[in-house]
């Protein structure tokens, strides 16, 4: 039985070694539904580990995941999927050549009616209904769903693809997305759209796990910083507590730990 204090996600004791290199140490993290939670560090200190292991690109060699208050093991990424977790990656994974609607509906197409449907025919009219209400769902405004992604701006495919996993997780139980650098190739304007979709994600229960190295960014958007330092938890504190002198100062180590 899950209740509003149970985590969307939930990781304890999180250890992974890559042969000898122990590249996460006993790393406990959660964020909670409609939260985001900003994962921060240097180059090396474990965040890529850490989503991949929340992904289930991963399997952590000690330590437990759970979601939504149920114990999980995953295999694959398949698995972390099936379990409600989607991950935004930076190169976005769109089909350029193809259209919103049906980069939007990926893994989830409308067949038409028999017989057409059973020759596996798509219904391209239906998937641009279904493509434009879930993006009214969620605020968003965009090209016309008939525009092919290559003709769309850095900031627009970004809205896409965070969009297409926003979709996919939102629901009767709300999921996880994980954001590895959203916004590492745009510039202000588009970086304030992502900005604007990520808060909005947050306010329909959806829990958000950001990777960034733009502070800026997970100072306007993140409830909660956790930080990284050489595969160890430096640091978790709430925005209201946080400033970007103290966050620097965990991420380059300048800082003492707030963990013995």
């Amino acid at each position: 039985m899950t209740t509003d204090a149970t985590p969307a996600l939930e990781l304890s004791g999180i250890d992974l070694h890559y042969g000898f290199v122990r590249a996460l140490d006993q790393i406990d993290f959660h964020v909670m539904n409609g939260e985001v939670v900003a994962l921060l560090g240097d180059n090396g200190a474990g965040k890529s580990s850490l989503l991949k292991v929340m992904s289930g690109a991963h399997r952590p060699t000690g330590g437990t995941i759970e979601v939504h208050g149920q114990e999980m093991e995953f295999h694959s990424p398949a698995a972390a999927t099936h379990a409600g977790i989607q991950m935004v990656y930076q190169d976005l994974a769109l089909v350029e050549p193809q259209d919103i609607a049906t980069n939007l509906t990926l893994g989830r197409e409308i067949l038409r009616k028999p017989p057409l449907g059973w020759f596996g025919f798509v219904d391209k009219k239906a998937q641009r209904t279904r493509s434009q209400a879930d993006l009214d769902r969620l605020g968003v405004r965009t090209a016309a769903m008939t525009r092919p992604v290559e003709m769309l701006s850095g900031g627009q495919r970004q809205v896409v693809a965070l969009a297409r996993s926003a979709a996919r997780v939102s629901g009767e139980r709300n999921g996880i997305i994980l954001l590895d650098e959203p916004t590492a190739a745009l510039g202000y304007e588009q970086t304030q759209q992502v900005e604007s979709l990520i808060t909005r994600m947050a306010g329909a229960g959806i829990a958000a796990v950001l990777v960034t190295h733009n502070l800026p960014l997970a100072m306007a958007v993140s409830t909660r910083f956790v930080v990284l330092n050489r595969g160890r938890k430096y640091a978790d504190i709430p925005r209201s507590e946080a400033t970007p002198e103290a966050l620097v100062g965990w991420i380059t180590g300048a800082r003492p730990s707030m963990f013995a």
